[in-house]
Order: structure tokens, then sequence, then C-alpha cells
């Protein structure tokens, strides 16, 4: 498997390479295929010891519909709990933010990717996050407009450039390949240095308190988060292509959960980037 830039799915079972082919997989998944692949022989065994039945693409779909509908869930409980207590904000978005971070490199670093109690847990508490920092955005960053007309040009924004990618992915239309790879991790990086160098001359009073002044809403702030909203739908196309080999490979069942887990840390990236930018527009 291609490495992604994704830190969930680095450490998610490796199979064989393929391209533009997410779902089809399945099909293959027989005694003849596993006897034939070797990078399918630990499914094989794993399949023969817990009698798993192979990943599918529903089971994706459906892993993902249900941890993404948990945390909308969330997201919608914390967004009116700060609404009837503005100092609920500062609890719930700290909570949420390191609660989930720290979920994440749980579930990367101890390889629990595939646990659902992981996955819907780290669901609940960036939802919790989501819903507090979004009604900060919508109700105090941004005045001229509608709190909720802001949130749903986010949310429409983000699935939008979520099922754009999954198109490009399913026409070919940008090949995944290990250069490709490697430039989008490298930019990456990058974006992560950026963001923490922002925040440390910020935290020392540079620029006012805005460090670089990436997130300051001037025009340098509009283009970081574009840069950002690039990177971020890029990865998109190294995630199905990750998901997609999976499945060629024959991975198990429970896999989807870490599928899941890959795409909503991706997703929640990409709407927060697209809120801020939209929250910087709208302040022009």
């Amino acid at each position: 498997m291609r490495e992604t830039s994704n830190p969930v799915f680095r450490s998610l079972p490796k199979g064989r390479g393929g391209y533009a082919q997410f779902g089809t997989g399945a099909a293959q998944v027989q005694q003849g295929y596993y006897q034939a692949d070797p990078y399918a022989a630990p499914y094989q065994e794993a399949r023969g010891t817990r009698a798993s039945r192979p990943l599918t693409i529903d089971d994706v779909v459906t892993k993902t519909g249900i941890t993404l509908a948990v945390l909308t869930a969330s997201a919608v409980i914390s967004y009116f709990m700060v609404a009837s207590n503005l100092a609920l904000a500062m609890p719930l978005t700290m909570v949420g933010a390191f609660g989930g971070l720290g979920l994440v490199l749980v579930a990367t670093f101890a390889r629990k990717q595939d646990s659902p109690a992981i996955v819907l847990s780290y669901a609940v508490l960036e939802g919790l996050f989501l819903g507090a920092i979004s009604f900060l955005f919508a109700n105090y960053r941004v005045s001229s407009t509608s709190a909720g007309a802001l949130i749903g040009e986010a949310v429409l924004g983000t699935f939008g450039v979520f099922f754009g990618m999954l198109v490009v992915y399913k026409t070919g239309a940008i090949r995944v390949t290990p250069k490709f790879t490697r430039m989008l991790v490298a930019a990456m990086f990058g974006v992560l240095a950026l963001m923490l160098g922002n925040f440390l001359l910020g935290m020392f009073g540079v620029g006012g308190g805005t460090g670089l002044g990436l997130r300051s809403g001037g025009p340098l702030a509009i283009i970081f988060s574009l840069v950002c909203i690039g990177i971020a739908a890029f990865s998109f196309l190294i995630d199905f292509d990750a998901a997609d080999q999976m499945i060629r490979a024959g991975a198990p069942e429970k896999a989807a959960w870490g599928i899941a887990l890959g795409l909503t840390v991706t997703l929640v990236w990409l709407y927060l980037e697209i809120l801020r930018l939209l929250s910087y527009v709208q302040n022009r």
C-alpha cells in the first residue's frame, strides 16, 4: 500500500496496489485469490481463526455513516449547550479538541483503529469541539450573516469537496502515485509547521498576537486557508486509494471502522478550514 498523508491510514493493514477501483475488490475475495496473492495471506489466516468475512464497500459506507451521524448529533448538542451558556464554549472546545486528538493518537500508535468504541468516542468528542467552535465562529467572528447560513454553507462545501474528489478518484482523472503521495505528505508537513510557528509567534506577541498572520482574516489568511482546503481535498484521493487496497486485499470486516475514522479526521479538518474561509470572506 502506498503511504498515505492520513496518520490513521498509515498503520492500517497493507495490501496490493490499486487505482480507481474503489469498492470493486469484494468480488475477488475467494479461496483461490487468497492462495494466489501473498498479500492476502494474513487475512486468510484471520478468516480461518475468527470467521470474519471480507471487507466490502457497503461496510465502509455504513461505518462511515454511523460515525458521521454520531459526530453530527454531538455537534448539535454542543452547539445548543453553548448557545444557552456561553461559559461552556471553552471547556467543550478544549475537551473535544484534545480528547479527540488523544484518541486518534491511541488508535494510530496502538493500532486500535478497528475499535468501534474508540472511533465512536472520537466522534462524540470531535462533535463537542465542532459544535462549540462553530457557534463561536458563526456568532462572534461573523456579524453580516446568520449563524445557520454560515454553518450550512460550510457543511455543503465540505461534502461537495468530498463527493467531488470521490468522482475524481473513480474516473481516474488524477492518478494516486508514490510521487503524488510524497508531494502531498511534504505539503501537509509544511502546513503543520506553519500552523505551529504561527501559534508560537502569536503567543509571544509577534504581529500583535497574530504571529505570521495566517489566521488574522487578512489576504494571507485567506490564501493559507485555500491551500489547506486544497491539501485536505487531495488527501481524500490517497484515503480512497488506501481503502480500495484494503478491500482488494480482503481485509477483515472490522477494518471499516479504521477507514471511517481516517475519512472523518480529514472531513473535520476540511470543514474547519472552509468555516474559517467563509468567516474571513463574510467579514471583508
